[in-house]
C-alpha cells in the first residue's frame, strides 16, 4: 500500500492535540512548543500533497483513499484532493502555525479565580483538534464522512470561543464571561440547525440513491458517475430539496446575510487568533462545499436557485460593508468586511463562468491570509491598549510604526488594493459576473467602494492624529510577533503580482466543475459596428 498521505495529513493534528492537552499542567511552556511543532509537521505534509498534486492529471481526484467503514449503509471512508480542496488544506496547514505563535500567550493563566481553569494545553489542543477537523472535511469525498468532520469541528470552536474569550476592555470578569457564553451558544446553535437540515438531506439522498441504484450509496464519485450514465435521475422537486438542504447549512457556515449574524459576535468575543481561525480556516468549509456538493451533486437545482443566491451575495457584500463603516469596535468592524468578502466569494461561485468561479476559490485563499494579517495586527494592538474601541486609540504611527505599517498594508489588502493579492481574486470575480449578469457586476463594485471607507477610516482613526497618554508608550511589533506578521505580508504582495502558482492548480477544478452543471462561458459579442447597425435595422 502506498503511503496514506491525507489521513497522516488529518491524523498528525489529531494526535498532536492529545499529546498536547496530555502535557503536565505545570509544563505550559512544553505544549506550547509540542502544538507548534505539531502545526509545522501538519504544514510540511500539506506541501507534500500540493508537492504531488499534478494538475494536469485526468479524473476529478488524486492521492485518493478509500476503505470500507459501515457497509450496511453504504459508508466508506473515502478521501481525495482536487485543486481546490489541496490548496484551502495547504491555506489551513499555513496558518495554524501562525494561529499558534500569536495566541502564545492567549490562555496563560490568570490572576482572577473564575478564570482559573483555562489550561494552556487545552487552548492549543483544541486549535489542532479543528485543523484536524477541518483538513479532513477538504478531503472527505463521502457525503456522510464529510458531515461528520463538518459538524464535530463545531465541538472545539464552542470551546475556544466560550472558554477561551478575549480578555480586552474595561468589562468585569463576569460581564466578559456572559458574552463569550452568548457568542458561544449562538455560534453552536446557528451551526446546528444548519446542520440538522444538512442531515435530512443527507438521508434522503441516501434514499434515491438506494431506490434506484439498488444499493444506497454516500460516494461523491459514484453518484455523479451514476448521473452523467443516466442510472440515477432525481425528480426536480426532491432535487431543489436537497439542494437547499446541503446550501442553507453551508451559507450558515460562510456565512451568508441573513444566517451571517453569529460571526461578529464570535469574532469578537474569541481572541484574535481564534477569530483568524473561524473566518480564515472554518468559513471556508461552507464556500468549498458549495461547490465540491451543490454545484456536482444537483446541477439543476443550482442553476434554478442562482438568481435569488445572486441576490442575497449582494446584500452580504453591501450590507457587511455598511454595517463595517459604523462599527465602533474593531474586531466586529473585521467581521462585518468578512461577511462582504463571502458575498464575493458566493456571488462568484454561482456566477457560472469560469472567471467567476477562478476568483472565488481564489478569493477564499486571498482573503484567508489578508484576514489573517489584519486581525492578528489588530489583536497585537489590542493586547497592549486594553481596548477594542477605535475611539480609544489615535497617533500609533508614532510611536509603533512598525504596527501601523503592517496594519497599514493588511488593511490595504482588505480593500484589494492593486499589487495586494485580493485584487486579482475580487477582479475575476467581478469580471466573470459582469460577463454573464451585468447588473450583478455593477452592484456589487459598490462593495469595493465602501471597503476603502471602512478601512481607511479605521486607520485614520488609530492611527493618525495626536497621540493620546494611554498610547504614548505602546511598545512596537516583538520578534514573535514579527515572525508572525512578516511572512504573511510576503505573500500578499508575491500572490497580488504573481498568482499563477495557485490559480494554475485551481483552474482544473473549476473546468471540472463547469462541466458537472454543464455551462460554458458566455461568447463575447465581437461583430462589428455595421453589422450591429444592420442588424438592429432588421429588426424594425
Amino acid at each position: 500500500m502506498s503511503f496514506p498521505l491525507l489521513t497522516a495529513t488529518a491524523a498528525v493534528p489529531a494526535l498532536g492535540a492529545v499529546a498536547t492537552a496530555a502535557v503536565p499542567a505545570e509544563r505550559r511552556a512544553a505544549a506550547k512548543w509540542l502544538a507548534l511543532a505539531v502545526s509545522l509537521v501538519t504544514l510540511v505534509l500539506a506541501a507534500v500533497q500540493l508537492v504531488r498534486f499534478d494538475p494536469d492529471a485526468k479524473g476529478p481526484f488524486q492521492l485518493t483513499e478509500s476503505h470500507a467503514w459501515i457497509a450496511e449503509f453504504g459508508v466508506r471512508y473515502e478521501l481525495g484532493v482536487d485543486g481546490i480542496s489541496v490548496v484551502l488544506i495547504g491555506l489551513t496547514a499555513l496558518l495554524v502555525p501562525f494561529i499558534v505563535l500569536a495566541g502564545w500567550h492567549d490562555a496563560d493563566p490568570l490572576e482572577t479565580r473564575s478564570s482559573r481553569w483555562r489550561p494552556t494545553q487545552g487552548f492549543f489542543a483544541l486549535i489542532l483538534m479543528v485543523e484536524a477537523m477541518v483538513v479532513i472535511a477538504f478531503e472527505a469525498t463521502d457525503v456522510f464522512l464529510f458531515y461528520i468532520f463538518f459538524e464535530a469541528m463545531l465541538i472545539p470552536m464552542y470551546f475556544l470561543i466560550g472558554g477561551f474569550g478575549d480578555r480586552a476592555g474595561e468589562r468585569g470578569e463576569a460581564e466578559s464571561a456572559t458574552q463569550r457564553s452568548y457568542a458561544a451558544v449562538k455560534f453552536l446553535l446557528y451551526n446546528l440547525v444548519g446542520g440538522l437540515i444538512m442531515l435530512a438531506a443527507v438521508i434522503g439522498l441516501y434514499a434515491v440513491t438506494a431506490d434506484q441504484l439498488g444499493s444506497g450509496t454516500f460516494s461523491l464519485a459514484e453518484i455523479v458517475q451514476a448521473r452523467a450514465a443516466g442510472k440515477l435521475e432525481f425528480a426536480t422537486v426532491t432535487e431543489r430539496a436537497l439542494f437547499l438542504g446541503f446550501f442553507f447549512a453551508f451559507a450558515v457556515k460562510a456565512p451568508l446575510w441573513p444566517l451571517h449574524t453569529w460571526l461578529p459576535n464570535a469574532m469578537g468575543e474569541a481572541t484574535s487568533p481564534v477569530a483568524v481561525l473561524i473566518t480564515a480556516v472554518v468559513d471556508k468549509v461552507g464556500t468549498f462545499a458549495m461547490l465540491r456538493f451543490c454545484l456536482q451533486l444537483f446541477p439543476e437545482a443550482s442553476k434554478w436557485a442562482t438568481p435569488v443566491i445572486l441576490v442575497l451575495s449582494l446584500i452580504s457584500i453591501l450590507y457587511g460593508a455598511l454595517l463595517a463603516v459604523g462599527q465602533r469596535d474593531i474586531k466586529r468592524l473585521i467581521a462585518y468586511a468578512s461577511i462582504s468578502h463571502f458575498g464575493f466569494i458566493v456571488l462568484g461561485i454561482f456566477a457560472m463562468t469560469t472567471q467567476g468561479q477562478s476568483g472565488a476559490t481564489l478569493y477564499m485563499v486571498n482573503h484567508g491570509i489578508s484576514t489573517a494579517a489584519l486581525m492578528l495586527v489588530a489583536g497585537f494592538l489590542i493586547s497592549r491598549r486594553g481596548s477594542r474601541l477605535i475611539a480609544d486609540y489615535g497617533g500609533v504611527q508614532k510611536v509603533a510604526p512598525v504596527l501601523a505599517g503592517t496594519f497599514l498594508v493588511g488593511g490595504l489588502a482588505t480593500l484589494s488594493l492593486p499589487g495586494l493579492a485580493p485584487f486579482v481574486s475580487e477582479f475575476l470575480v467581478l469580471v466573470g459576473t459582469f460577463s454573464r449578469y451585468p447588473a450583478a457586476g455593477i452592484v456589487g463594485t459598490l462593495g469595493i467602494v465602501l471597503a476603502a471607507l471602512y478601512v481607511l477610516v479605521l486607520y485614520q482613526r488609530t492611527m493618525t492624529g495626536p497621540v493620546p497618554e494611554s498610547v504614548r508608550e505602546m511598545p512596537d511589533l516583538r520578534v514573535r510577533e514579527l515572525a508572525v506578521v512578516a511572512p504573511l505580508i510576503a505573500l500578499l504582495l508575491f500572490l497580488g503580482v504573481y498568482p499563477k502558482p495557485v490559480t494554475q492548480l485551481l483552474d482544473p477544478a473549476v473546468a471540472h466543475t463547469m462541466s458537472q452543471v454543464h455551462k460554458s462561458d458566455p461568447q463575447p459579442d465581437v461583430r462589428t459596428n455595421d453589422v450591429r447597425a444592420n442588424d438592429a435595422e432588421a429588426a424594425k
